[in-house]
């Protein structure tokens, strides 16, 4: 996720709202991560939720949601029960649990380009970091992203699941 500001534009072909996209696309890793917290947080009132069925619901392969409910549980953010009647549950209360501090543990910084990042900041190769266009607007990218994950809680996704499993199916938007 974290690329250096010149290497945006030497490395990758494209334009720069392609290369935006590339730069904050979540790994698989991150996106199982909000998807298994997204089965806990429907599931908070029951006890626990088994691994398998997270790995059922969610079309996960069970051992590397193994991997990541143990990093989750390192977060703090879920706890788990063993034996048969075993799995997992949120540590917290999923109106406390933002996607951002989900996404900062998973992928590390929220930022598109290390040079923008306040907690993972990384000098980038630019020749005046104050005077750099594409690292004005990396820094409008981040402060929009951190926005909106910052805001948005395991709790507010659960609801946002809640409306579209009632509403009509929408179809799936593709950008060319």
């Amino acid at each position: 996720m974290l690329v250096n500001c010149i290497a945006i534009l030497d490395k990758i072909d494209v334009d720069l709202s392609s290369a935006i996209s590339i730069a904050m696309k979540l790994s698989l890793r991150g996106e199982y991560a909000l998807r298994a917290l997204l089965v806990l947080g429907i599931n908070y009132d029951q006890p626990v939720i088994s691994i398998t069925a997270i790995s059922q619901q969610q079309n996960i392969p069970k051992r590397f949601l193994e991997q990541i409910l143990n990093d989750l549980k390192s977060a703090g953010l879920v706890r788990s029960k063993r034996g048969v009647a075993g799995g997992y549950q949120l540590a917290r209360s999923p109106q406390d649990i933002s996607l951002a501090s989900v996404i900062r543990h998973i992928e590390g910084a929220l930022a598109p380009v290390s040079c923008v990042s306040e907690r993972f900041y990384e000098k980038c190769s630019c020749p005046d970091e104050s005077r750099c266009a594409i690292r004005s607007v990396m820094k409008e990218v981040r402060e929009a992203v951190v926005k909106i994950v910052e805001k948005v809680t395991v709790a507010e996704l659960c609801e946002r699941w809640r409306r579209l499993q009632h509403g009509p199916a929408s179809p799936i938007d593709f950008i060319i």
